[in-house]
């Protein structure tokens, strides 16, 4: 039989949500602090994917300004209904602030899609859309029960009608299910089907972490009550042990294909090196079966495997993408991340035509703002990245490189200052300049190689002619077990002049990003 193997995509794609329309399946996931916000991927066979854009793409859509890492924007879903494409999510203002829900809508997936609907009085996170077969739209989200919390991060599923006229909710507030495993904690990202006349709710529960899971209740009515299932939690991987390949499978989302098979989507992690998860969050998928009214996942085995039988449908590769950007366009490709919004004309394609051109901001990659950044995901264990910048600092304030970024906290900075290359490592805040080597040129190439969680860094004058900065340096530092956080690990380049006023830029001729497995 034809496999296929996990994840789907690979990197920081988190909370991956998923439609159908016809025999084309679409897929979103989370964002957070970076910017344009929520990919949007397609698909013809649901195994292989490509990306055709971002939901959130212009900043009146999307004001990241102040955003605390791992907040921003959380767990969105995608729906299609009546001709247009729907997505809905929560935007995390900060650490103790507001978690406010809106929702977006397209006529075509690639976009333009419009400008934020945001939603009174709908608290909570993982907000979520249901259209109902008698033409009614409902929000679900979660929120602290009213009655109050019975334990710790104690949180129910609420549901509320949705006007699609005036763009606001309506009625009453209807409280759903606190889940299945009573005290496991943090009952979330909630959606609901309906399927053979009844109503079925999905949540994750237990965090996002090693205790995650996904549960599912049904009902006869859309308003309950909701009845759990008895082989709840119908997907986790806790109880495998922490040497199984993946771990914190949890955040289902569920699609029909046009061939009557069922398939969930989800996130995941690929542990390596100890428990030190590099890449962060990842789109996994796993077939399922309905067996006496109820989701059968993996049946025989019950788990997310890395390789499984393929989806019934007729195979459909795109292109592949290339591994090294020329910056010959004048756009960014869709791989590209900012971190928050764009603030000021920092960055140019055209100003030096087949270069990427950043200017030197005052603002650092070691504060909560938005630097002269421009950054991708680690999708690899095992990696080499390469660039040529031409730069020279004008000042001992000046620097342009290469960063691998888990946040502003916990960094590798290989970059070019005064009369130096030199390798930063920055843990907790700390800094410490692990190599330091004179220099002078005008144009220097980088190079950075990955073997699990050895990180090696390179430079030379001339083209491969590699010089060692530093080899073997800890990649765990940009894991989320050490740094915290929600994501994974981004690879960018980034000029600053640490506060000072600066007209200086460097230009990256090109970036090459490899997987080596």
């Amino acid at each position: 039989m034809p496999t296929f193997k996990n994840p789907i995509i690979s990197g920081c794609y988190a909370d991956p949500s998923i439609c159908r329309v016809g025999e084309d399946y679409y897929l979103i996931t989370s964002t957070f602090e970076y910017f344009p916000g929520v990919p949007i991927f397609h698909s013809k066979d649901l195994v292989h994917w490509r990306q055709i854009g971002h939901v959130l793409d212009r900043p009146s859509q999307l004001n990241l300004d102040g955003t605390p890492n791992s907040k921003g924007i959380y767990a969105a879903t995608i729906r299609y209904y009546n001709g247009l494409f729907y997505m809905i999510t929560t935007f995390v203002e900060s650490v103790t602030g507001a978690r406010r829900n809106f929702f977006v809508t397209a006529e075509n997936p690639e976009g333009p899609w419009s400008d934020p609907y945001w939603l009174d009085d709908c608290p909570g996170i993982d907000s979520s859309l249901f259209f109902d077969d008698d033409g009614k739209v409902y929000v679900t989200a979660n929120r602290r029960p009213p009655s109050g919390q019975q334990y710790p991060k104690h949180m129910e599923i609420w549901m509320q009608e949705l006007d699609l006229e005036t763009k606001q909710l309506v009625g009453e507030k209807y409280s759903l299910w606190d889940g299945a495993l009573k005290y496991i904690h943090a009952q979330e990202a909630p959606h609901l089907y309906k399927v053979n006349g009844m109503y079925y709710l999905i949540i994750a529960e237990g965090g996002t972490g090693f205790t995650h899971s996904v549960t599912i209740a049904r009902s006869e009515s859309i308003t309950g009550p909701y009845e759990g299932a008895k082989t709840n939690p119908i997907l986790t991987h806790r109880h495998l042990g922490g040497n199984y390949p993946i771990v914190n499978i949890g955040h289902a989302d569920i699609v029909e294909t046009q061939n009557g098979e069922w398939w969930m989507v989800c996130l995941g992690s690929r542990p390596y090196g100890g428990d030190f998860c590099n890449l962060g969050r990842e789109s996994f998928l796993v077939p399922f079966v309905w067996e006496n009214g109820w989701p059968v996942v993996n049946p025989g085995k019950g788990i997310v495997e890395m390789e499984g039988i393929r989806p019934n449908l007729e195979k459909k590769r795109w292109p592949s993408e290339p591994v090294c950007d020329h910056f010959d366009s004048e756009t960014l490709g869709f791989q590209w991340n900012f971190i928050r919004t764009p603030r000021g004309e920092f960055w140019s394609l055209t100003e030096r035509p087949g270069y990427l051109r950043l200017y030197a901001k005052r603002e650092t990659i070691t504060d909560v703002v938005n630097p002269s950044f421009i950054g991708r995901r680690q999708q690899h264990i095992d990696f080499s990245v390469r660039t040529k910048m031409d730069f020279r600092p004008e000042n001992k304030d000046e620097a342009a490189g290469l960063v691998l970024l888990q946040n502003q906290n916990f960094q590798y900075r290989l970059e070019y200052v005064e009369a130096n290359i030199q390798l930063v490592k920055r843990v907790d805040g700390i800094e410490e300049v692990l190599s330091s080597i004179p220099y002078e040129g005008e144009q220097v190439y980088y190079k950075v190689e990955a073997y699990g969680q050895s990180y090696n860094f390179y430079f030379a004058d001339h083209a491969e002619e590699w010089q060692i900065v530093y080899e073997h340096a800890d990649g765990r530092i940009l894991s989320t077990e050490v740094a915290g956080g929600f994501v994974g690990t981004y690879i960018g380049m980034y000029a600053t002049s640490n506060g000072s006023t600066s007209e200086n830029y460097a230009d990256f001729d090109y970036f090459e990003y490899v997987g080596l497995n």
